[in-house]
């Protein structure tokens, strides 16, 4: 039998929602001058502008970006704008697929990501029991135990 989802579709959508407004875009995807002195080191307008929507993608939601998977179109326009780079660059970012690994490990070394572990997922259980004990909202827990991971720099699991 299947396990039933404390989390309706739209609750999970909910959790990895990329801002659309143009004040949360900036607060979530600024880059600061140490970014981009790191994103500039890279050669070719392509690595830098797959490398700085990786570096978007980790900050908020809190993800990897997927090998085959494609930014959404406000993050492209947001990290072009940023960069002055052609958003149509993107199309040529990774044609190796090794760069994209690459750049995920140095992104991970670099900024302290790390990836959501079993150990991680037993601490986020620990921490959540009492909060379990108030509320009989599953997307109340959810969004409290992704807070928590994206402020320790953990990146989020899949749902499913």
């Amino acid at each position: 039998m299947p396990r039933r989802s404390i989390l309706s579709a739209i609750e999970q959508a909910s959790i990895y929602a990329l801002p659309e407004d143009i004040s949360e875009l900036i607060t979530r995807f600024a880059f600061t001058e140490q970014d981009l002195t790191i994103i500039k080191s890279h050669r070719g307008a392509a690595n830098r502008f797959g490398f700085a929507a990786q570096l978007a993608y980790m900050r908020f939601p809190g993800v990897m970006l997927g090998i085959d998977e494609e930014p959404a179109p406000v993050v492209v326009r947001f990290v072009s704008d940023l960069l002055m780079i052609d958003a149509r660059t993107w199309e040529q970012y990774g044609a190796r697929g090794q760069t994209r690994r690459e750049h995920l490990v140095e992104l991970q070394d670099v900024y302290g990501y790390r990836v959501f572990t079993l150990d991680h997922r037993q601490q986020a259980i620990d921490r959540l029991v009492d909060l379990a004990w108030l509320t009989d909202k599953g997307v109340v827990l959810a969004e409290s135990m992704v807070a928590e991971l994206r402020g320790r720099k953990i990146l989020l699991p899949p749902l499913g």
